[in-house]
């Protein structure tokens, strides 16, 4: 986003119930000032809905403070859940974790309200897994190396050394993959025109998988080894 302009204001709150707080420079951003939305037309309802009493616009962005006091989105209010034990998972945040494994192209975390971890759908890298992935199938397209029960391993087991790594709590750590072979998109409706994923779309797109990834364990082990 950048430095907010001189004819507004511009602060940080407290997102309920997760870690997301003012004093730590990160929170829901809010605006106020002459050249600020002032509200819906003949919509008084919608326009409190966004808008308090003290005239502040809250914009259900995530964002925190840089170092060089510019102003920078990591996620979205409306996209933090809840889990079955009562912890509030941001997604993106995570997404921006994982994506660091060099195994993959695309992750989508996300998690139901009747479980204690997240799961995630993933997509390979496919360059990156012909230079170093041997199949036991003789997969050579992505579509089949996604069907490799050793593949899915080895990337989760990465994934979870991510998650050592940028010290994730336990609860945001995944405890199931599932691996996709197909690219988010615009044109498959899961990306939108800024690139980012349209989290009801693959939410909905994925729902049964989703739901799987609970039912069954990954029995993930630390000594697998690669090409």
């Amino acid at each position: 986003v950048g430095t907010p302009l001189p004819t507004m204001e511009a602060k940080l709150i407290d997102v309920p119930g997760t870690n997301y707080r003012s004093e730590n420079n990160q929170g829901e951003v809010c605006f106020r000032g002459p050249s600020v939305f002032k509200g819906y037309y003949k919509d008084e309802a919608k326009t409190q809905e966004i808008i308090d009493k003290d005239g502040w616009l809250h914009t259900g962005d995530v964002g925190e403070w840089t170092t060089n006091g510019a102003l920078r989105i990591i996620d979205r209010v409306k996209h933090i859940f809840k889990l079955s034990q009562g912890k509030y998972i941001a997604p993106e945040r995570l997404e921006d974790v994982y994506i660091r494994s060099q195994w993959i192209a695309q992750i989508f975390v996300d998690g139901i309200s009747t479980e204690e971890t997240v799961v995630a759908i993933v997509i390979p890298d496919e360059d990156y897994i012909r230079k170093h992935f041997k199949s036991t199938t003789n997969a050579t397209t992505l579509a089949e190396w996604c069907k490799d029960e050793k593949l899915k391993k080895i990337i989760l087991s990465d994934l979870n050394q991510l998650a050592e790594k940028y010290k994730l709590k336990s609860y945001e750590k995944l405890s199931n993959i599932h691996l996709h072979s197909e690219l988010f998109s615009q044109d498959n409706g899961l990306l939108t025109v800024t690139l980012k994923t349209r989290r009801s779309n693959a939410r909905k797109h994925f729902e049964s998988i989703l739901q799987s990834l609970y039912k069954v364990s990954p029995n993930i082990t630390s000594n697998i080894t690669q090409k």
